[in-house]
């Protein structure tokens, strides 16, 4: 269930001799290692962000831009349906804006995950060709450097394509049919940090365009540069779980562009304050990650995403406020159907650990595919094992699916492998490190799991499950205050690589009361040495069921610490986990 979170001894030597107290140099010493700076960590700049330059493909990418935009060419932008691809789309659209091109010669592709699938699929362009006018030039983003034979039809329709991503490039090396491939991870490619989103290479690329126009005098020398579009990186970054410890590029980023959102320029972020928190302060990666993305990406789940497009390009705050709120209805649709999915995954998941199993592979026949993401995701948590979900596929013999890892286990590089060994079992898949999508036929899905487990084994033989909580430690009251929280705070942003610190402690409970729509979370009054705290311990209890623990009762508590401003400035606990100690009554 728990374990202390392993430090790195000479990161925590380190971190106290630049003054910072036991508790949070060991959050930073149990978050990196010696080989990232800690000034990457206390104080990431983005003056230490690596050149454009340094990336492959990126001249010849900007030359083909730079033409498009002069000759004024119609220019198609095709990006993927998450909010890391839709954040890409608002980047690219948006300079493209800045440069002086009309709207009127831009056109809009974005898959639909049902429909289409992953990337530039063949539905997709076959839509894109059947419109009139073609575009000239497509620049795709977050997807396209494993669709070689959609990017050959495109070519030969006598459209250029620039493939702007940060997946794992195929085993075959980048689309020789594309115009250009950037992408970091690219074998060929000398650029340092290989963990940055898409929309980071979008915004890369868009940067490295800027400085070509303006060096060929085709805009002027003053046109602003890209550094407000940050805010539309933040989102997509922190959206796509992509490191925020080691990578210094992605903690420069969000930090800047969390200070652009939190000054509500654009309405979609004015909107987003007065709809998810009461404040500007309130808005952190955290808020970002798991209350304004996931509405974003549930558009596409449930429908077609250009709504989260539009949503970030608002104009008005009329516009804003109807895009949010379709997207919030889309939203509450993903959640009950992943509730009813998590519910019949967790026991197929559990028993075949029970089993022995290293890589959890469950079919859900009636399952939504929109969702099979999320709820690997949750079968991570509880089982602590990479987990893959799958759902019927569009054709019958098909599955298609989702799949989370571990931290330290490669999903990409084992279903490399795998495919290795089982040329064809897999149809279709991609992604990296974290987190990959997959196409196997029935048939073969006895013998793809089988290899899994042997491949998995061979390459990570000492890996057990992952522990459910790593615990940062055990606080002191005094530390239970807004000063102390507001210098963990300064630690962030927090996220994946860099996780939300997390301690353990036991409380008093002074009052407990069920709240929400369904009476399943627990309001909770607490007391640890003479100070009250208020927390909050989401899904408790089953719905209309009696509190787990009332006045009295000690409770050892696993929990995550914030400042709640709905009431001015206080401490407030979020339970993540609560064992019942002992049972009691407070004395009058």
């Amino acid at each position: 269930m728990r374990e202390s979170r392993p430090i790195d001894a000479s990161v925590f030597a380190e971190a106290r001799s630049r003054g910072l107290d036991s508790v949070i140099a060991r959050i930073v010493a149990g978050r990196i290692t010696s080989d990232t700076p800690l000034d990457a960590v206390l104080d990431p700049q983005l003056q230490h962000i690596a050149p454009p330059s340094l990336l492959t493909d990126i001249d010849r990418a900007a030359d083909r831009l730079q033409y498009a935009v002069v000759q004024e060419e119609r220019i198609g932008v095709l990006t993927d349906y998450d909010a890391d691809g839709l954040t890409s789309h608002a980047v690219i659209t948006e300079s493209l804006l800045r440069f002086g091109v009309s709207m009127q010669k831009v056109t809009h592709w974005i898959g639909h995950r049902l429909e289409d699938g992953y990337g530039i699929s063949e539905t997709l362009v076959d839509r894109l060709l059947e419109s009139t006018p073609l575009p000239q030039l497509l620049i795709s983003a977050d997807c396209g450097s494993s669709d070689e034979s959609q990017i050959a039809r495109l070519k030969a329709s006598g459209i250029d394509v620039i493939v702007t991503d940060h997946h794992q490039v195929s085993v075959h090396g980048p689309p020789p049919s594309a115009y250009a491939v950037v992408n970091p991870n690219r074998v060929d490619c000398n650029y340092p940090d290989k963990a940055i989103a898409g929309c980071m290479v979008s915004w890369l690329v868009m940067s490295h365009v800027r400085k070509g126009l303006i060096d060929q005098q085709s805009i002027a020398t003053d046109t602003p540069k890209l550094g407000d579009l940050l805010d539309y990186v933040a989102l997509g970054t922190v959206a796509d779980c992509v490191s925020l410890g080691s990578s210094e590029t992605n903690r420069a980023v969000v930090k800047a562009g969390l200070l652009l959102i939190r000054k509500q320029q654009r309405p979609c972020w004015q909107v987003a304050v007065s709809q998810l928190t009461k404040v500007s302060r309130d808005i952190n990666a955290e808020l970002l990650a798991f209350q304004l993305a996931p509405r974003l990406n549930a558009r596409g789940r449930i429908g077609h995403s250009l709504r989260g497009y539009e949503y970030l390009v608002a104009q008005s705050l009329a516009e804003a406020t109807n895009a949010f709120l379709d997207l919030d209805a889309d939203n509450k649709t993903r959640r009950t159907i992943e509730k009813e999915m998590i519910e019949k995954a967790k026991p197929l998941a559990h028993r075949q650990h029970l089993h022995g199993g290293l890589v959890l592979c469950v079919v859900l026949e009636n399952g939504h595919p929109g969702v099979q993401g999320i709820v690997a995701s949750r079968l991570v948590e509880t089982e602590g094992r990479p987990s893959i979900v799958l759902t019927p596929g569009n054709e019958p013999t098909m599955l298609t699916g989702s799949m989370r890892s571990v931290p330290g286990v490669d999903a990409k590089a084992l279903l490399d492998a795998v495919n290795a060994r089982l040329p064809g079992a897999l149809s279709r898949y991609g992604g990296h490190t974290g987190a990959c999508g997959l196409t196997v036929s029935r048939d073969a899905l006895a013998g793809f799991s089988r290899q899994l487990q042997e491949i998995y084994r061979m390459t990570y033989p000492d890996t057990g499950p992952k522990p459910r909580f790593l615990i940062d430690g055990e606080l002191l009251p005094e530390q239970l205050s807004v000063a102390w929280i507001e210098q963990m705070e300064a630690l962030g942003p927090f996220g994946r690589g860099f996780d939300q610190p997390i301690f353990v402690g036991v409380f008093q409970v002074i009052a407990a009361r069920p709240v929400g729509q369904e009476k399943t979370h627990l309001s909770l009054s607490l007391l640890v040495e003479g100070r009250q705290v208020r927390a909050i311990w989401f899904s408790a209890l089953e719905p209309h069921q009696p509190a787990p623990v009332s006045s009295g009762d000690w409770i050892e508590c696993i929990y995550s610490l914030s400042i709640n401003t709905f009431r001015g400035q206080e401490v407030s606990l979020t339970v993540r986990h609560g064992e019942l100690k002992q049972e009691g009554k407070i004395h009058a």
